[in-house]
């Protein structure tokens, strides 16, 4: 058995908007992936280990939300199932989602596949159980993750119960414009972060900055992206990168302040957060790739998309 692959993602625009109902915008990212697969070479134990822990939880899982094919699923079990994958854990690019897009499509009964016509209510349905699945990992989960890795399609989010899939421009190979991530080499862990955020949400200063400014500026970014208006992109995209630095700076590793407010004052990149934050991946978004290059030497970047 190997099961079929399923891609990382990554949330372009609305990391903690989107538990607040703003939009957001998410795209498969090829670069990484990951396979169901039997007879777990030692390397990869702890991999078989962990989806044994997260097959209990399934079982806990209401009938009402989702149906599994047990016996076929303990069978492959017993044979040291394993997740190969290449997707990093705790870098906010769906490590767990992917596994969970995996586990759905091989052993779901009554699922939902992506050769049919994918209304909105199943999208939304798809979502909840996903929502169900994925909370063994993060202690509460959109369904966002694995969602998007499922269908492998860009997906534009209005609201908790409005999700669409939708085109995104084309990349211009040879444009000089990107979006690209940045190794922070600190593995992030979404439930403190999140954690972190709700209580945050409950001063109203902050629920104010939220509604005004964060939500405004995310759903700016996502029209602009959407409709290739880069000028407007970039000064939308510096202005959530402020706000971001002064409202979420728990999120963004301490040693990264000074270069994300270098990026702010020299408008040579703009950083943003990838996921929950804490560590992992950061988002960068630059107008000139090669002066990105240059003001972030020490720095793998890793290119997402350009412009």
């Amino acid at each position: 058995m190997k099961g079929p692959l399923f891609y990382a993602k990554i949330l372009l625009f609305g990391e903690y908007g989107i538990i607040k109902d703003s939009k957001g915008l998410s795209i498969p990212y090829n670069f990484y992936r990951g396979a169901l697969k039997l007879n777990a070479p030692a390397t990869f134990e702890d991999s078989h280990e962990k989806l044994k822990r997260f097959c209990a939880h399934l079982k806990t899982i209401s009938t009402d939300i989702v149906l599994f094919n047990w016996e076929r699923l303990e069978s492959d079990l017993a044979q040291k199932m394993y997740f190969d994958s290449s997707i990093p854990q705790g870098y906010g690019v769906g490590s767990s989602g992917a596994l969970v897009a995996a586990i759905y499509d091989q052993y779901a009964l009554n699922k939902i596949t992506v050769l049919e016509n994918l209304t909105k209510d199943k999208l939304v349905q798809l979502k909840t159980v996903f929502a169900a699945m994925e909370s063994f990992f993060h202690g509460k989960s959109s369904g966002l993750d694995p969602l998007n890795s499922y269908l492998s399609l860009p997906l534009l989010i209005h609201s908790k119960n409005s999700i669409e899939p939708t085109g995104i421009p084309s990349q211009n190979p040879e444009g000089k414009g990107a979006v690209f991530l940045l190794d922070s080499g600190i593995v992030g862990e979404t439930a403190p972060m999140v954690s972190i955020f709700m209580q945050n949400m409950e001063q109203e200063s902050f629920r104010l900055m939220m509604k005004d400014q964060f939500i405004k500026y995310t759903d700016q970014c996502i029209e602009d992206f959407l409709h290739g208006n880069l000028r407007s992109l970039f000064t939308h995209t510096k202005k959530l990168s402020h706000l971001v630095l002064n409202n979420f700076k728990p999120m963004i590793p301490e040693k990264f302040h000074a270069l994300w407010k270098r990026g702010l004052e020299t408008n040579d990149y703009y950083l943003k957060l990838c996921g929950s934050g804490g560590g992992g991946y950061i988002l960068g978004f630059t107008e000139d790739l090669d002066k990105a290059k240059v003001a972030l030497k020490d720095y793998q970047l890793e290119v997402v998309y350009n412009f």
